[in-house]
């Protein structure tokens, strides 16, 4: 569920109604965006998992709270639900990448023009949002630095408009950079840091939320060069 993007309050909870309907009421766990500490009892010790990678996969985190509830309820044995979690665990649920491609660009295009741009602005939008979501995968793949990825892309991003407007293709060029770059934003990251401040998880919420400002920072900071530049 952490690797799907869940709310740590929803991992944490989860967690410990499936160890109290397992016969384990006093268990105990401690969830952080990269760490999960659990245990059974106040006198066994605990366990640690690293979270390494997260990515945001909500069927995953649905199907979990599902098995969660039927374990709750006798629905189903510790066997199966373990069997089940497997399941969900090996399933891969992305979508391929020419589809995560094409929504970015149609929703760059449709931002654009809910943000007061013209069809003719909403035009260039649809290239140049499905090349920035497309130079995002592929410089996340290429360098393991979310901020060095999304600057990249948000730079390409403001050229491919300045040349789009230069040209003659678009009109204004502010409403397609913020289309364009609605792709990128973390909204979901953004979602979370607050969900979790509200249920008290504070080192959870602003640690979600320093996340959400670094993204927000480096695609404003790779808008800004451009805008500087040109």
């Amino acid at each position: 569920m952490l690797q799907s993007g869940a709310e740590t309050y929803r991992v944490e909870d989860t967690m410990t109604r499936m160890a109290a309907s397992l016969g384990c009421p006093g268990a105990h766990s401690y969830v952080t965006p990269t760490v999960i500490m659990f245990a059974t009892s106040r006198t066994e010790p605990a366990k640690l998992f690293r979270i390494a990678e997260r990515t945001t996969d909500l069927q995953k985190v649905s199907e979990v709270n599902d098995i969660s509830r039927r374990l709750s309820q006798q629905l189903i044995t510790a066997e199966e639900a373990r069997v089940r979690l497997g399941t969900v665990d090996d399933a891969a649920h992305a979508y391929p990448v020419w589809q995560q491609i094409v929504a970015a660009a149609l929703t760059g295009a449709c931002f654009t023009v809910m943000f007061k741009g013209s069809l003719w602005d909403a035009l260039p939008a649809l290239l140049v949002s499905g090349l920035g979501y497309a130079a995002v995968i592929y410089l996340h793949r290429l360098v393991q630095i979310r901020f060095f990825a999304e600057f990249s892309a948000s730079f390409l991003i403001g050229m491919l408009t300045f040349f789009s407007v230069k040209y003659g293709i678009g009109q204004e060029m502010d409403k397609i950079i913020i289309g364009s770059v609605m792709p990128l934003v973390p909204g979901l990251l953004i979602t979370n840091a607050v969900r979790d401040l509200m249920a008290g998880h504070l080192v959870s919420g602003l640690s979600k939320g320093a996340d959400a400002f670094l993204t927000a920072f480096a695609i404003g900071t790779g808008i800004g060069l451009v805008l500087s530049l040109l």
